[in-house]
This record gives C-alpha cells, sequence and structure tokens, in this order.
C-alpha cells in the first residue's frame, strides 16, 4: 500500500493529468496575445520535461493532500493513516520532494512534510468494502489565493457571480495562471471551502456539473473570467481560467457561504484505488 501510495505521488507531481494538458493546448492554440502565448508555450514544455525526466513539474511540491473515500466494509481502515503518512516520508527522501510542512508560530520546518494535521486527510465514507484516496499536492501560490465570502443571502445569483469575478480579477497573475477555479455555495463556512477544493482539483476539465442550472453558472463564469484579459502567468491574454467548477449544499436562510479554491495550471492529482483483498492500483 505504501508502494503504490509513494508512486501516485511521483506521478501527480511529475506527470500532468491529460485533461490540463489538453484544455493548455487548446488555450495556446487559441491565444493572441504573444507574451500569453508565450508563456503557455513554456508550461507545455515545462509539462514535457517533466514527464520525460520524471521530475517535479513545479519547484513549490506543494502541501500533501488526500480526499478519501471509504466503504463502511473496508478490512484496512486502522493502517490507512499510518500508511499515508509514511508515504509522504518516503516520497519526500525518494522523489525528491521539497519539505512545505512548517510549524505557524515556531517556524520550525519538519523536514519531510508531516506534522501536526499534515498531510491532510479528509474522510468521506461511503457503501461497499473498498477505498478511493485522492492525491492532491496542492501548490501554497495557488492555496493563497483561496477566499471565503460570507454573503447576505437576499444577493442571490448575482452576487455570487459578482464575488467569484471579483475575487479571480484581484488574484491576478499571483495563483499562476492559467487556473482552474472551485466554487462552493451553501452549507458552512468549513463546508463551502472543502465544496470548493474538490469542485476545482478532482472534477476533470471540460466536465460539468450534472445539475443543469449549476452547469450553466459554470459556464457563465468561465466566459466572464476569461474576459478579464489576465492571461498566462498574468501577462495578459485570452485565457485566464482553464475551467469553473461550482458545487453546492444547503444552507442556513440566515447564511449564504461561497468558497473559493483556485487551482494553478499545474493541476496535480492521481487517483489509488484499493480493494477488499488488498489489491492496490493506481488509476
Amino acid at each position: 500500500m505504501i508502494d503504490e501510495i509513494v508512486y501516485a505521488i511521483k506521478k501527480a507531481e511529475t506527470q500532468l493529468s491529460e485533461d490540463t494538458v489538453k484544455a493548455l493546448k487548446e488555450a495556446y492554440e487559441r491565444e493572441t496575445n504573444p507574451m500569453g502565448k508565450t508563456q503557455l508555450e513554456a508550461i507545455l514544455k515545462n509539462v514535457e520535461v517533466a514527464r520525460k525526466e520524471s521530475l517535479p513539474m513545479c519547484q513549490d511540491t506543494g502541501l500533501q493532500t488526500f480526499f478519501l473515500e471509504v466503504g463502511y466494509d473496508f478490512p484496512y481502515m486502522r493502517e490507512l493513516k499510518s500508511a499515508l503518512v509514511e508515504a509522504v516520508r518516503r516520497a519526500t527522501r525518494e522523489i525528491p520532494l521539497r519539505p512545505n510542512a512548517v510549524h505557524p508560530f515556531l517556524h520550525k520546518n519538519s523536514g519531510d512534510n508531516t506534522g501536526r494535521f499534515v498531510p491532510y486527510i479528509h474522510w468521506e465514507l461511503k457503501e461497499g468494502d473498498d477505498a478511493t484516496i485522492h492525491v492532491i499536492p496542492k501548490g501554497g501560490g495557488s492555496e493563497n489565493m483561496s477566499g471565503l465570502y460570507m454573503l447576505s443571502p437576499g444577493v442571490g445569483i448575482k452576487g455570487i457571480k459578482k464575488a467569484v469575478i471579483e475575487h479571480i480579477f484581484k488574484s491576478g497573475g499571483k495563483p499562476c495562471p492559467p487556473t482552474i477555479i472551485g466554487v462552493g455555495i451553501g452549507g458552512g463556512a468549513d463546508l463551502a471551502l472543502t465544496l470548493a477544493k474538490k469542485a476545482a482539483i478532482l472534477r476533470p476539465i471540460g466536465v460539468r456539473h450534472e445539475e443543469d442550472f449549476v452547469a450553466q453558472l459554470e459556464e457563465e463564469l468561465y466566459e466572464m473570467a476569461n474576459k478579464l484579459g489576465i492571461g498566462a502567468m498574468g501577462l495578459g491574454g485570452d485565457t485566464t481560467v482553464l475551467d469553473v467548477h461550482v458545487e453546492y449544499a444547503y444552507r442556513h436562510p440566515a447564511t449564504l457561504p461561497v468558497g473559493i479554491v483556485t487551482q494553478c495550471w499545474a493541476n496535480r492529482r492521481a487517483k489509488v484505488h484499493i480493494d477488499a483483498n488488498g489489491k492496490v492500483e493506481v488509476v
């Protein structure tokens, strides 16, 4: 299990997902701004070299983050957390990864990407006896451009759109665009941000929400964001975002939380599946 999780982390760090590569290539082909086109060309070259040389595609190898979907009858529940922590330690040495786990008060780096509540592990229970681990090395630059907006329910969809587009505009080139934007609406403050992170990273680029109304909102936000002209790496251009993904939860009548999570062009992710017999597969 540990070996395969280490491999999944390496895959996420060195091999950009095919949907992201496709979106970047399409952005390059339609780009009309010379500076933007040059930046997209450099990004695609970087992706190619990282895959060929099996090297991390960015010097910021991220905060190691895992979203787990675990069956109620999964027989290896007890071993999962310790396996993830050990895999992160090994991956830090072997890939190698930049040590990114720092004590918030003492500023001491643990040296192995582990520490209090790190790696971050989000558990979700489901029916069945298997487990799926989503591996997400989340970069600090894009994470800095996260935001939580506790809106008045009266602002409605118009207010939500305004908050999202203003957030993208204020972020500018800081999160290394073109980005993928996740928007979580409803629930509470923490749930809105969790939904936003899952929407931004776990859903492939180009896949719309299953509900037509939400899918339409995603498309509108995508078009509005790309009219801002921020462009690749903030140097101007036609593509500021590769996609916008929206997820929602029911909310309290007095609240309208909107969580926004930004994922940079280095849209790193991998997935591990473990069945009840202990077979582990990186998919």
